[in-house]
């Protein structure tokens, strides 16, 4: 599996957006899978914030909801978060993730087994 290519991060003002985007490690043309987002600020534990899975099924943290919005292009193996309205509390290393073990629900908190090496959003007050 190669490890997943995160981009997109960045610093900007509470208000604005950005939009990440990752090739996961997994083909999301292919199989059943569950990939996602998920943000940490170091020293404090990680918090998921959107998982999509193979079906176009969608979850979100309640903390991002209807500011965030998350989604794949299949023929690009690419997966996307779109974020809106970033408040400072957002600032956090989002990593791309990916499952297909098909253990768990596909939502944010589960626990994924490949992980990107992280893109860094910072959001100013």
């Amino acid at each position: 599996q190669r490890e997943p290519e995160e981009s997109g991060g960045g610093a900007v003002q509470a208000g604005g957006s950005l939009n990440l985007s990752c090739k996961p490690s997994v083909s999301l043309s292919h199989g059943s899978y569950c990939v996602g987002w998920v943000r940490q600020v170091p020293g404090k534990e990680r918090e998921g914030v959107a998982s999509i899975d193979h079906e176009g099924n969608i979850n979100y943290a309640v903390a991002v909801e209807g500011r965030f919005a998350v989604s794949k292009d299949n023929a690009k193996n690419t997966l996307y978060l779109q974020m809106n309205n970033l408040k400072p509390e957002d600032t956090a290393i989002y990593y791309c993730t990916a499952d297909i073990n098909g253990w768990e629900p596909c939502r944010p908190e589960m626990r994924f087994a490949y992980w990107g090496r992280g893109t860094e959003v910072t959001v100013s007050s």
